[in-house]
């Protein structure tokens, strides 16, 4: 299949900012890709080469891409850097320079989907000594032969700035109307993308065998599955009234949730994103092996610890990030680890089984294994208000956020967000019911002290349903200088040149994102805006919800876009905040 036809696709969807228009686009492309290659396809699509808990990355520094365009054209590297100026896109500046030079060239060799995607698995697994010029080699024989337009695709997806608007809910969409006809079986792909966490896979399978070539799929270890994700409710009377009376209530710590899976002598860890994260935590690799089971997942929430075990803040795991000085991290930067759930046992898939019989499973692994750092989480089976309220004290007076309730009877239902969970954090009893985590879409410039960062950001809820980010509040207090600076660099990778085709907002602002990032914001009130989207006309017609004073809490490196605050979330927090304002 020739890379051209991609790559007219790519440029057709980043000039759309309808969502419809990006599916139809997807559709067409799937129903004329190989079977044999529409995994390649599906990973070029996301960005990526392999499924993101295979941990693969490219790698490609911009100064060795501004190098191998150059050499490429056979231009200086300071005439490259010129155009990039201008056009702020080195795939932009590619396709730009490279004009003249293709229009002259007298024979090239058409590039295949499967030539572009083995050199990019080529650059993505070389290392050591002569690396970079191996890529270098590598980048520069792709960009001799390729049209302007494909040297545009190319350069973007080396740089990791391909910015299609497309995500999973739209791809699984699209995978469903190629292979099945219609929409209706999108919950089928759901379903078992959720346990499986590979589109590609998923693709290849709808293409060889349909629909009921899904039903292979099955729970396995060292592939991660998506996290079962709780609901905020109001108080301990509410909890009471969605479980009969009897709920299992669960310390709700702030730390980093992990995905631990062992098959035989490997272990993983995946964090709640599902990207690998083993490296991080040497001594839970350590802990897990002692474990006498052969196969196993478990859930758990990573914090760190003083040399007391009192729980840190959660920023204190960024330490165990880096690179360097691993063996120095692990003394200076303890953690301990407190296991909530189990998923799979020898060989047996338990997530269809009761909650309370896992919990029981997970208590017996634990009782038999003498395990290092790892500790069950702390539970009670409640009945009462006020037992839920003396559990709560305790919870915070432990250095927890808050409190986990899970019906007795819930089965592990991977990837959704019901009130089979719920959750009640500390901020319960002020006039929110809790933190929000918002996405930024847009920024404001700085002036006076902020000058040359951002003065404000744009954050928005999300919409799973329609795969749409809504904006709900700008925020500009709370941030440290060194918080401005990040944000600053990393935002860096995400500018576009208008709104992201899933973005809604009325607002106008000076620059605009890829919706990537995710931050904790507190505010004290949520109130009717004409100008956010956020819960748009379900109120009130032509008015959404907005944050009124938010303030900036933290970055959510564990979260993707996806994973934030809903409209409908932030319209049932609205609704309580009505009640509450509502004397008797």
């Amino acid at each position: 299949m020739d890379f051209s036809f991609v790559a007219e696709t790519f440029q057709n969807m980043e000039q759309t900012s309808s969502r419809i228009s990006l599916t139809n686009h997807l559709v067409s492309l799937l129903k004329k890709t190989p079977t044999n290659i529409i995994k390649k396809i599906i990973y070029l699509i996301q960005g990526k080469l392999y499924p993101a808990y295979e941990g693969i990355e490219l790698g490609l520094a911009e100064k060795l891409t501004i190098r191998s365009i150059a050499d490429s054209i056979g231009i200086s590297i300071n005439e490259v850097d010129k155009v990039y100026s201008k056009l702020g896109d080195l795939g932009d500046t590619v396709a730009e320079i490279s004009t003249r030079r293709y229009q002259q060239t007298l024979f090239t060799e058409k590039i295949t989907v499967d030539r572009v995607y083995n050199t990019f698995e080529k650059i993505a697994k070389t290392s050591g000594s002569g690396s970079q010029t191996t890529k270098l080699r590598l980048v520069t024989s792709l960009l001799n032969d390729a049209t302007p337009i494909e040297s545009k695709y190319i350069i973007k997806f080396l740089l990791g700035n391909l910015r299609l608007g497309i995500a999973d809910y739209t791809m699984m969409d699209a995978l469903s109307i190629t292979f099945t006809g219609d929409k209706l079986k999108r919950d089928v792909i759901e379903d078992r993308y959720n346990i499986c966490s590979d589109l590609g896979t998923i693709a290849e399978l709808l293409a060889q065998r349909g629909i009921e070539g899904l039903d292979e799929i099955k729970i396995t270890p060292l592939k991660p599955i998506r996290p079962m994700l709780a609901t905020r409710i109001s108080g301990p009377e509410e909890i009471l009234e969605r479980t009969n009376n009897l709920v299992a209530a669960e310390f709700k710590l702030d730390g980093e949730r992990v995905q631990i899976h062992k098959d035989r002598s490997k272990v993983e860890l995946y964090s709640r994103s599902l990207e690998k994260i083993t490296e991080n935590y040497p001594d839970i690799v350590e802990a897990v092996n002692s474990i006498k089971i052969d196969k196993f997942i478990l859930e758990a929430e990573i914090v760190p610890v003083n040399l007391h075990n009192k729980i840190l803040p959660f920023q204190e795991l960024m330490h165990r990030k880096r690179k360097h000085n691993i063996e120095e991290n692990l003394k200076k930067y303890p953690i301990k680890v407190y296991l909530f759930d189990i998923l799979f046992l020898s060989g047996r898939d338990l997530t269809s089984f009761e909650y309370i019989k896992r919990r029981r499973m997970l208590e017996k692994v634990v009782a038999e294994n003498n395990i290092k750092i790892i500790n069950l989480i702390q539970q009670r089976t409640l009945s009462k208000s006020s037992q839920i309220k003396r559990f709560f004290s305790l919870a915070i007076r432990s250095g927890c956020e808050g409190l986990m309730f899970k019906q007795m009877k819930s089965r592990y239902r991977a990837g959704s967000r019901e009130y089979l969970w719920m959750k009640l954090k500390k901020e319960y009893d002020k006039s929110l019911g809790d933190s929000f985590d918002l996405t930024i879409i847009g920024a404001l410039l700085g002036k006076g002290r902020r000058t040359g960062y951002y003065g404000a950001l744009l954050l928005a809820t999300y919409d799973k349903e329609t795969n749409t980010f809504h904006s709900t509040c700008k925020v500009g207090t709370g941030f440290t200088d060194k918080n401005l600076e990040f944000l600053y660099t990393e935002l860096k990778k995400y500018i576009i040149n208008k709104t992201d085709p899933r973005v809604v907002t009325k607002m106008k602002m000076d620059i605009w994102f890829k919706p990537v990032i995710v931050l904790e914001i507190i505010a004290s009130e949520i109130t009717l805006s004409p100008i956010h989207t956020a819960a748009n006309n379900l109120i009130k017609e032509n008015f959404g919800l907005a944050l009124r004073f938010p303030k900036f809490s933290r970055i959510r490196f564990d979260k993707n876009a996806e994973d934030s605050t809903s409209s409908s979330e932030l319209l049932d927090l609205y609704k309580i905040y009505l009640k509450k304002r509502v004397p008797g």
